[in-house]
């Protein structure tokens, strides 16, 4: 039995799950959202929680148990209180703004860096140095840092470039001086 698969999904007030043929919908206050889902598992909501089960014991059904049981948490999660990534820009004139949807940056080469804001996102930008992407869709917040971090990623020897809040850049000793 999946470890992950097997606990229970709470359902907060507020919050509504319903299990179609083959998709299920969660509606909450910041959204809607809806996923498509194997039939080797099944979705049972039972009151204020929701429990995936595999029908069989087939090596594509255990690996579906664990994968739906967090695609449903993560719905439910984004819809009641949504999900945010804080993007650190350290570097001498590297900065950050948002001008409609765009996000530009200025990360120390000739020209800017624009990025479109993808629909279902909000990006602001704190300070110069402090982009946060909020959204309800997990993997979606996470994929737009990813590529916003991408574009200048942190070095290891001054620490400039672009790296999430949470994240520990390892420092490196540069060269030593010749005696």
């Amino acid at each position: 039995m999946s470890r992950v698969g097997k606990l229970p999904v709470a359902i907060p007030a507020g919050v509504k799950v319903t299990v179609g043929s083959g998709k299920f919908e969660v509606e909450g206050p910041k959204g809607k959202l809806s996923q498509d889902y194997d039939p080797v598992v099944e979705i049972k909501v039972e009151g204020d929680t929701a429990v995936v089960n595999r029908k069989n014991d087939s090596k594509k059904a255990r690996s579906c148990h664990g994968l739906y049981r967090n695609l449903l948490n993560n719905m439910v999660l984004g819809v009641t209180n949504g999900f945010t990534k804080t993007l650190i820009i350290t570097g001498v004139g590297f900065r950050a703004e948002v001008k409609d949807k765009l996000l530009v940056m200025n990360l120390g080469y000739s020209t800017d860096f624009i990025a479109s804001i993808p629909e279902g996102l909000t990006v602001t930008a704190e300070s110069q140095n402090k982009v946060v992407i909020s959204g309800i869709r997990k993997d979606q917040v996470g994929e737009f840092a990813a590529e916003i971090r991408k574009l200048r990623g942190p070095e290891p020897y001054k620490g400039k470039g672009i790296r999430y809040e949470t994240e520990v850049i390892k420092r490196k000793v540069g060269k030593s001086g010749v005696k």
